[in-house]
């Protein structure tokens, strides 16, 4: 029989949150030159129709600078980066128009695919692109005319707008108009941050070939907020780049930027709709985040504590009594998903007070989320004027003396927990001095 927590069923009802949220949501997706040069294309607009298919408004900015570079190669037309923008100048913005119109009809002929048997069947994507970005050159920089170069001076999100709300996807290059008629090849950064903001999209997503940003040991930066950025240089320059590309997003409005492999087949629809993801988050605020309770998250802490009550670990409370003290209890949320709560219970005539009901959900033991509540709280009753904290504990009792508790005796509780004590639990008392250090 299948372990129904590790089912595909199982797996897809967990990913119902995901869905209704991300439903009616506005996405752009920063599709690199790469992405059309490898076989990874087909895979990856199937996981765009399955977007799309479950109510995501999708917007496709696709890039085009290994195609423009091995082009001008091919004409023998010497290129020229300036602060890593291409120059474009008259001789070789036909063959950029050219690489950009053939990668446009490839995208649109994948998008149109819905063969029986096939992950597009049924899919009937309508794809639209247009002129819906207005530029300007760039003019001289450094002393240096960029010519046809240009950056973004409006995005009709109007326009774009009504085509999202009719069920249609929308795709832009790195080409920009101008009111005079001309054309300019602009940074894919500029449309796809310039769409973002204007859009208001819920999401940039900016495809990589590596799974994220990495620090220099290596490690993949999960989460990251731009107030971060002077903190963490990653080792690898593109992926400096592309988190410059995410933070900038947030800074221009985007709640959430994200950078994902295009190379792992799974890491876009694992980034959505799993609460671990599979790259790094790029947020204007912390993504993981320590806050007091409100009574809006009574059913969260029920859900996370329930496992544990119902074992015996932790004494059992009704809603009714939760809702009471819900103010006591400092939480952590990832995502809107509370993964860990700790309860502060103060005895102030005693001057000290009771930590209780110390949780982290399964999946995020060990990695010291419980630590970093119980230092949260021990500080909370320092400020209050408090000296000692004590906890009564059944099954964790090794934990709380790894955290500098001693055990005690009964009679060394307030007399008022004293009189609460529960003799059949028969649990054991540590206590804690408190130091501003603690």
């Amino acid at each position: 029989m299948t372990d129904p927590h590790n089912s595909p069923i199982s797996w897809f009802r967990n990913t119902a949150p995901y869905i209704n949220r991300h439903r009616g949501s506005t996405f752009v997706i920063v599709i690199p030159g790469a992405v059309q040069q490898s076989a990874v294309l087909p895979r990856l607009l199937q996981d765009v129709a399955l977007l799309s298919s479950l109510g995501v408004r999708l917007v496709l900015v696709f890039g085009s600078r290994p195609q423009i570079d091995r082009r001008l190669q091919e004409h023998g037309i010497q290129s020229t980066l300036h602060r890593g923008q291409r120059i474009t100048d008259s001789e070789s913005l036909p063959h950029v128009l050219q690489v950009i119109g053939a990668q446009r009809i490839e995208l649109e002929a994948l998008l149109s695919l819905g063969l029986p048997n096939s992950p597009m069947q049924g899919a009937k994507l309508r794809a639209v692109s247009g002129n819906f970005v207005m530029a300007q050159p760039v003019g001289v920089v450094d002393g240096i005319d960029h010519q046809l170069t240009g950056r973004v001076r409006r995005i009709d999100s109007e326009g774009m707008e009504s085509l999202l709300v009719s069920g249609s996807l929308v795709l832009l290059s790195s080409l920009g108009y101008s009111p005079t008629g001309e054309a300019f090849n602009l940074s894919l950064a500029d449309v796809a941050i310039s769409a973002a903001r204007d859009l208001k999209a819920h999401k940039l997503i900016i495809l990589g070939a590596s799974a994220g940003v990495h620090d220099h040991d290596g490690s993949l930066i999960k989460q990251y907020a731009v107030d971060q950025q002077a903190d963490i240089a990653p080792a690898d320059e593109e992926e400096a780049r592309l988190l410059r590309m995410a933070c900038a997003a947030c800074r221009a409005g985007v709640p959430r930027s994200h950078i994902v492999s295009f190379k792992d087949p799974d890491a876009l629809l694992a980034e959505l709709f799993t609460t671990d993801g599979s790259g790094t988050l790029v947020a204007s605020s912390p993504y993981e985040q320590s806050r007091w309770a409100s009574i809006s998250d009574v059913g969260g802490v029920l859900e996370l504590i329930a496992p544990l009550e119902e074992s015996g670990v932790l004494l059992k409370r009704s809603r009714e009594l939760l809702e009471a003290e819900i103010g006591r209890f400092r939480i952590l949320e990832r995502d809107g998903r509370i993964i860990a709560c700790a309860a502060l219970y103060p005895f102030p005539g005693e001057q000290s007070a009771e930590l209780a009901c110390i949780v982290s959900h399964p999946e995020y033991r060990g990695e010291q989320r419980a630590t970093r509540l119980l230092q949260e709280l021990e500080q909370e009753a320092l400020s209050q004027g408090l000296t000692d904290v004590f906890v009564l504990t059944t099954q964790t009792a090794h934990w709380f003396l790894e955290q500098g508790f001693s055990e005690n005796s009964l009679d060394t509780l307030p007399p008022e927990r004293q009189a609460l004590y529960n003799l059949q639990r028969n649990s054991k008392v540590f206590s804690k001095t408190l130091t501003a250090r603690s």
